[in-house]
């Protein structure tokens, strides 16, 4: 046999006993459901209500009750009654949330080593319900999962498909009509959108064109190799719907120039070269509320586009060793994972060539100017989702989204606002939210439930849960995501945490492997 089909049947081989080898864990279906005094955080932006029972009939949410105040008994004629065949969830003293919606969520990476059982089982114990995958390993592969997810035949999320433009072409896209088509092909293959790059102007408005025309959701990384003559503004004039990150939105807002200050030694595919100068790019825009400023974020108001910040996958820019010594690397983070994320000039996002001070200051006022345009964009009635773009720079799948909370706390949000970033604001950027985003009656029973209140410390939602001194002097873990429902299936998030450490034990164990800071010798 050719070897290059061997090894081909080889890696399809490997990629479906991994999706087979996914465990279908998980408590439900029940024809009905009812989480009995609960604290409600809805999701809308409304503060805290309880204790409330929510009634789930067949996956949709049939009633929210009242049925007490706090520190008075509750009257159990005044709660909804169980029926034969139904479950009962007494969550007395717990916070209920909506789903959580990650809007840039790779499901692992051939490159990191990380399969979608281990990736899945990480988002779903922090309460992701819903994912939109920017862009993976192809179309055909996601939509399998999607399948299988919809059914519930494997512990996963809710998946929506974004194919990055161009994947699975023949040849590359280089006219108008050809982008036309790829969308038209995307559209029949039951992809959910499409995820843009940047690309020559005419190619841009026809595939942003085409895909309004079919109804499908876009977005857009506009990478530095096309911003120069398409931003973000260009883009959301021509349709997109969403950008990711924040490439693009400078050069929206350039005054004085048409490119980025590159020094003249820059090379794109060095990747220190790359996010050094990044880190530069925000100071060489407009000033904050400034008329140029505020004429780009009025129209992209107006527009209703979408902003993604991920705020999550630059961190370590600012702050290189809080991001690699992250508490969860040793338990959590698969060997393969670990050295990705290492000093690299192939790997993607590996970019510590020589990282260092200088550079770090530069990306903290980076930040300061990027979180007064978000912050203010939501002031003024803009949408701002939540997204993660795990799996790389020391960035884990399900953690980092929880980080993602707390930089949109220290952008500016309210912890209520940053709720509404992560579920109701996430459903309409998809067109879901008639389904998904907010407890209401009628929607899909999808819940993220918690010991703690995280609108106090958003580091509840950690798998590793917050510190707490007790009052006897005691260091305790308190919190963690107790339970994610998705589906009206009912998943134990501390025992999906569990099965991760022991893929990442057994994985060490074979390799006989321990984590290392770089450049550290025994």
């Amino acid at each position: 046999m050719n070897k290059k089909i061997n090894s081909f049947l080889i890696l399809i081989l490997c990629c479906n006993l991994s999706i087979l080898a996914q465990s279908n864990e998980g408590d439900g279906p029940f024809s009905q459901l009812i989480i009995r005094g609960v604290t409600l955080i809805n999701g809308n932006g409304a503060p805290p209500m309880g204790p409330v029972d929510i009634e789930v009939v067949n996956n949709r949410i049939k009633s929210i009750k009242v049925v007490g105040y706090p520190g008075v008994a509750i009257k159990d004629s005044d709660r909804p009654q169980l029926k034969g065949g139904g479950k009962e969830l007494n969550c007395e003293g717990m916070y209920l949330l909506p789903g959580f919606v990650d809007m840039h969520g790779h499901i692992g990476g051939k490159a990191q080593g990380a399969e979608p059982d281990y990736v899945f089982k990480l988002w779903m114990a922090h309460g992701i319900t819903t994912v939109r995958e920017p862009s993976g390993r192809g179309v055909d592969f996601t939509l399998d999962l999607k399948r299988k997810s919809a059914k519930n035949e494997i512990v996963a999320p809710r998946i929506l498909a974004y194919t990055g433009f161009g994947q699975g072409s023949d040849a590359t896209i280089s006219t108008p009509e050809m982008a036309r088509e790829w969308v038209r092909n995307n559209a029949k293959k039951g992809a959910d959108g499409i995820k843009l790059f940047g690309a020559p102007p005419e190619i841009m408005t026809a595939a942003l064109d085409e895909n309004k025309k079919l109804g499908l959701r876009s977005a857009c990384h506009h990478a530095q190799l096309n911003v120069a003559r398409w931003n973000v503004l260009h883009s959301a004039r021509a349709g997109l719907t969403s950008m990711e990150h924040w490439y693009g939105l400078p050069e929206a807002l350039f005054e004085d120039r048409t490119v980025q200050d590159y020094p003249l030694d820059y090379n794109y595919n060095n990747e220190q070269d790359r996010f050094e100068e990044a880190g530069k790019l925000w100071q060489q825009a407009a000033k904050p509320y400034s008329e140029h400023w505020n004429k780009v974020m009025d129209e992209l108001i107006s527009l209703d586009f979408t902003l993604d910040p991920t705020f999550n996958i630059y961190e370590a820019s600012r702050d290189l060793q809080r991001a690699r010594r992250a508490e969860w690397h040793e338990d959590y983070t698969l060997p393969s994972l670990w050295d990705f994320y290492q000093p690299s000039k192939i790997s993607h996002g590996s970019y510590w060539h020589y990282w260092g001070t200088e550079q770090e200051v530069a990306w903290k006022e980076n930040y300061k100017l990027w979180m007064t345009f978000i912050n203010e964009y939501k002031n003024r009635g803009g949408r701002v989702t939540t997204g993660s773009d795990s799996g790389f720079i020391f960035q884990l799948y399900g953690f980092a989204y929880i980080r993602e909370m707390e930089l949109l706390r220290e952008a500016g949000f309210h912890p209520l606002e940053i709720i509404r970033s992560a579920t109701l604001n996430g459903a309409e950027a998809l067109g879901m939210d008639d389904q998904i985003g907010t407890v209401t009656v009628g929607k899909l029973a999808d819940f993220v439930i918690v010991s703690e209140n995280p609108l106090e410390n958003l580091k509840v939602l950690y798998g590793t849960g917050a510190i707490k001194l007790t009052e006897d002097n005691e260091v305790v873990r308190v919190g963690g995501v107790k339970y994610t429902i998705k589906d009206g299936i009912i998943y134990d998030a501390k025992a999906l945490l569990r099965e991760v450490k022991q893929m990442v034990d057994a994985e060490k164990k074979r390799l006989n492997y321990q984590i290392k800071q770089p450049g550290i010798q025994e």
